[in-house]
C-alpha cells in the first residue's frame, strides 16, 4: 500500500517536532496550537482525498497554509480585541478533525469488508 502524501507529511512533521530540541516561547503557545490544529485538519482531509482518488497538491498546500495562517490571524485578532477568537478556529477545526477521521475510518472499513466479500465470493466459485 502506498502512502498518501499527506501522511508521509504529517508522519515527517511529527518526527521533526518530537526530535526538535526547539521550544516556543509561552507568549506563542497559542498561535501554535491553533494552527497545528488548523494544519493537521488540512491533513485529514488531505489523506481523506487521496483515499478517494481526488487529492490535487495545489489544493491541499493552499488549504495547509491558508487554514494555519487563518487560525493564527484569528488568535492574533482575538488577543487585541480581548475576545476568545481562538474558541472559534478550535470549534471548527476540531469538528472538521474528528469528521476527517471519521470519514478516513470509515473507508478504510468498507475497503476492508469489500475484500472480504470479495474473497468469499472467490472461494464460493472455486469450491472451497
Amino acid at each position: 500500500m502506498v502512502l498518501p502524501i499527506p501522511l508521509l507529511g504529517l508522519l515527517a512533521g511529527i518526527f521533526l517536532g518530537v526530535s526538535s530540541a526547539y521550544v516556543f516561547p509561552s507568549g506563542y503557545s497559542a498561535y501554535v496550537a491553533v494552527a497545528i490544529l488548523a494544519c493537521t485538519d488540512s491533513v485529514l482531509g488531505g489523506i481523506k482525498s487521496s483515499l478517494h482518488g481526488q487529492f490535487h497538491l495545489g489544493i491541499f498546500l493552499s488549504g495547509f497554509l491558508g487554514n494555519g495562517l487563518l487560525a493564527m490571524v484569528l488568535v492574533y485578532f482575538g488577543d487585541k480585541l480581548n475576545i476568545q477568537l481562538s474558541l472559534a478556529a478550535i470549534v471548527v477545526f476540531g469538528s472538521r478533525f474528528f469528521q476527517n477521521f471519521a470519514e478516513i475510518r470509515r473507508f478504510i472499513l468498507n475497503q476492508r469488508e469489500k475484500k472480504d466479500k470479495i474473497h468469499s465470493e472467490e472461494q464460493t466459485e472455486n469450491g472451497c
